[in-house]
């Protein structure tokens, strides 16, 4: 049996839609599917208003140009994401301010975040990983009181919940991933979800290569020209459609993904009990998106054995992001070994198991299977 990490998902109306798109003569941005994706956004998670993006980091750059970050501006990021929650505000001449992730469920530590706010800190950029809400009650509180805007990452939670409110409903601005290893996918995009009804005339401009197109086309002034900085954000109506397709399966897809996750959890969690092994950790104000499962090993050469054990046996299983405070990149922004020794432990431990909404019962059952084969005694010989 083969298995591939990521697989996905199709659901059945991507192609005739993507057809219609062609038909409709709009394969360019903003054409009548984006809009359908748009208000389904919108309605779906009371947003005021979404903006459908060429990429998450597309929408991160936006939320970066509205918030006019400049040299000398301080942004607070968890060492423990992917490098564009960084880049996007870096681009714009901003220092990171790394703070590490909690032990239970690696998201930013709120505990740690007074003391990294200072005088030039313009934003701070929450990621709910794995789809699993930030504590986001202290962060919002610390948040006001220094009268910082907060811009939630929020790649892996679409549909995920903290104390019954969607994720991404938060912040000031919350940027979401529709990349092929999302839940839901148009291959490569994005979305900007736009809380803060000030930024959406703007971030309209931003999108649309700095000029007012949006309002000419919607008769709001009689010819449209170049009025702020910006750049060319929109996705071709034809992923749009691939995604609508998607927005209209999400409950089948959310379904889907809910039981791999909980086969896998039920499965696992005792034997990883038994050996010491972490798993992820749900608090119970949370609802997740049921975006992956990960095991948490003992030593990075435990890791490393394991994912050989694994694909010895056709299984395809990943680690995850290395630590950005301690990369070359991060180095040179000022960020320090050692001082975000969670993230670290979990860029050496960390491994993914292959999760998909099409993932089988069998395929799930013949990679647990693989994994209560693994001899921890020869690991730790090697290690």
């Amino acid at each position: 049996m083969k298995i591939p990490f990521n697989k996905p998902f199709f659901c059945g109306k991507e192609f005739a839609y993507m057809e219609q798109a062609v038909k409709n003569g709009h394969a360019s941005g903003d054409g009548p599917f984006t809009q359908k994706c748009r208000a389904a956004l919108r309605q779906v998670l009371g947003v005021p208003d979404a903006l459908l993006t060429t990429s998450c980091t597309h929408a991160l750059e936006m939320a970066a140009l509205l918030l006019n970050i400049k040299p000398g501006d301080e942004v607070i990021v968890p060492s423990f994401t992917f490098v564009t929650t960084v880049n996007a505000f870096v681009l714009r001449g901003a220092t990171p301010v790394f703070v590490d992730v909690r032990p239970d469920t690696l998201c930013l530590d709120e505990r740690l975040l007074e003391g990294a706010v200072t005088r030039a800190t313009k934003a701070i950029v929450p990621v709910h990983y794995a789809g699993v809400a930030c504590d986001l009650d202290p962060i919002l509180e610390i948040a006001r009181r220094h009268n910082i805007t907060v811009v939630e990452d929020n790649a892996h939670g679409l549909f995920a919940k903290y104390k019954g409110r969607y994720l991404g409903t938060f912040g000031a601005l919350a940027t979401q991933s529709f990349h092929e290893t999302k839940n839901l996918t148009c291959g490569e995009g994005g979305a900007l979800l736009l809380n803060d009804k000030r930024y959406i005339e703007r971030a309209e401009i931003i999108r649309e290569k700095g000029t007012d197109r949006s309002r000419f086309f919607r008769g709001q002034v009689d010819k449209y020209g170049w009025v702020d900085i910006g750049s060319s954000y929109l996705p071709s109506d034809i992923l749009a459609a691939y995604l609508f397709a998607q927005l209209e399966a999400r409950q089948d897809i959310q379904s889907r993904r809910k039981k791999v996750w909980n086969h896998y959890d039920q499965q696992l969690k005792k034997w990883a009990a038994d050996h010491n092994i972490g798993v992820p950790t749900i608090p119970a104000h949370t609802e997740q998106s049921h975006h992956m499962y990960y095991l948490m090993l003992e030593s990075l050469a435990q890791r490393t054995a394991l994912i050989e054990h694994l694909k010895s046996r056709g299984i395809h299983s990943a680690f995850h992001y290395q630590p950005l405070h301690s990369s070359p990149m991060g180095l040179k922004l000022g960020g320090k070994p050692g001082s975000c020794p969670v993230t670290e432990r979990a860029g050496d431990v960390l491994l993914r198991l292959p999760f998909f909404a099409s993932l089988s019962e069998a395929e799930q059952e013949y990679i647990v299977k693989a994994i209560l084969e693994f001899r921890f005694a020869r690991a730790k010989i090697a290690a």
